[in-house]
């Protein structure tokens, strides 16, 4: 027997498994770091990828839009826009060509609190800062239609600019692929119906016949949602990108900058050298953490844990998930969603009234209805939990004890185990086994 540590909460709990029956204990591989931020940024200005320098795309007289995640997605703004707007001054662009534009997408504006946080004091007394609205018909514009019938709005600061520069961070992303590069642009200064027509693209076509399984983790090929995405900010086509790339733990592990689409995918590639792990196979049993607090505050926080296991475990395999949770049911939008029981209506309320959250929910739901998920959380969490189709447990020790009276149910004595410490920034990657 082999004693094992996860995270929950600002603690940890343990549970003793027969090694031999572990066949992965998945980690991301190590991440280099870079420590100094802005020299990083200086260096990937003024060398990009497949692009001229920054201060060579400009000329004096342009407008310049400059678009900026938003404090839900912090990724260093703060530290990179000064060095992007002195490359700026440098190339004869004053503070009053440019504008910058917070990419809130369906969220709410930001408070002055949240723009400093974002942008820095410096930046934010000096640049002329807009939050999006995705809903105000009068600030947005349309710049074409994709194939598949997207009208696509934006932003008129945005469309209307010279030379528009998109900002923000390449994560793994459970519809795009991947975050970053053109989510910048769509949704994140698009209208609601372009950012919903878009969104619904993570259902399959026909009615009743759930998640595109193409709409995935990590995955380009074949997959609507990226394609449209891909389409939709062709009409914007960004003189130049800024993405981050973080390490697991949050740190900057590279920038990639200049041309929209390849940094965005040299951004993708490097991305999952650091966060994915292969497998061989899938488990019987996977026991995952999602990596303590804060990122096991809430369900919908915690639902990132669902997806990445969900790659590890076997069709109607046993998932023992550790989320504390001490705000279960926050926010509201997302689990009065998650406790909808009937999938087949869940799935056409989706369709037709499209949003993030209640995507979310009706795709964890899918994910709990096909498999057993034992969910480690607080006591006072329990009824709750059962809404959701979850079993709860008070301890690790406690769901692996349920665990095993499933598995002797169930006939299974030559199972197998897979441990994720770190479940939400690591993505298992299923290899055909070898000859």
């Amino acid at each position: 027997m082999k004693t094992y540590e996860l995270a929950y909460g600002k603690g940890t709990q343990t549970v003793s498994l027969p090694e031999e029956k572990v066949i992965y204990d998945l980690e991301g591989p190590a991440a280099g770091v870079e420590k100094d931020i802005p020299a990083a940024a200086r260096e990937a200005l003024r060398h990009p990828i497949d692009s001229k320098p920054l201060r060579e795309l400009v000329k004096p007289g342009d407008k310049v839009a400059i678009v900026v995640s938003d404090e839900t997605r912090l990724c260093y703004t703060d530290q990179f826009l000064p060095v992007l707007v002195q490359e700026l001054h440098d190339a004869g662009i004053p503070d009053g060509d440019m504008d910058v534009v917070i990419a809130t997408g369906t969220h709410r504006a930001q408070t002055r609190e949240e723009d400093e946080l974002v942008l820095g004091k410096e930046m934010l007394r000096r640049l002329r800062v807009h939050q999006h609205d995705c809903r105000d018909e009068a600030s947005l514009v349309c710049v074409g239609t994709t194939s598949r019938g997207n009208q696509v709005r934006i932003n008129k600061i945005v469309a209307e600019a010279d030379v528009v520069i998109a900002t923000g961070a390449v994560t793994l992303h459970p519809m795009a692929g991947f975050g970053g590069g053109r989510k910048a642009i769509v949704p994140g200064v698009a209208a609601l119906d372009t950012i919903n027509r878009n969104h619904v693209l993570a259902l399959n076509k026909e009615p009743g016949s759930g998640c595109n399984p193409k709409v995935t983790t990590a995955n380009f090929e074949d997959n609507p949602f990226h394609e449209d995405l891909m389409e939709c900010v062709e009409f914007v086509h960004p003189a130049f990108l800024f993405d981050v790339v973080l390490t697991p733990e949050g740190e900057l592990h590279e920038i990639v900058a200049g041309n929209w689409k390849t940094a965005f995918y040299k951004g993708c590639e490097d991305l999952l050298k650091i966060s994915g792990v292969p497998i061989r196979e899938r488990a019987d049993v996977v026991i995952a953490s999602g990596g303590g607090y804060p990122k096991d505050i809430n369900l919908y926080q915690g639902t990132k844990t669902h997806m990445n296991v969900e790659k590890a475990v076997k069709d109607g395999g046993i998932a023992i998930i550790l989320l504390e949770c001490p705000d279960v049911e926050e926010p509201k939008v997302f689990t009065d969603w998650l406790v909808k029981e009937d999938l087949q209506q869940m799935e056409q309320d989706v369709r037709a009234h499209f949003y993030m959250a209640a995507f979310v929910a009706y795709k964890s739901r899918c994910i709990i209805a096909s498999h057993t998920v034992y969910l480690v959380t607080r006591p006072e969490n329990f009824d709750f939990v059962r809404k959701t189709g979850q079993i709860p447990a008070a301890s690790l020790e406690e769901a692996w004890q349920m665990a095993q009276a499933q598995l002797a149910r169930e006939g299974k004595k030559e199972y197998t185990i897979t441990i994720m410490g770190h479940a939400p920034v690591t993505l298992p990657i299923l290899k055909e086994k070898e000859e």
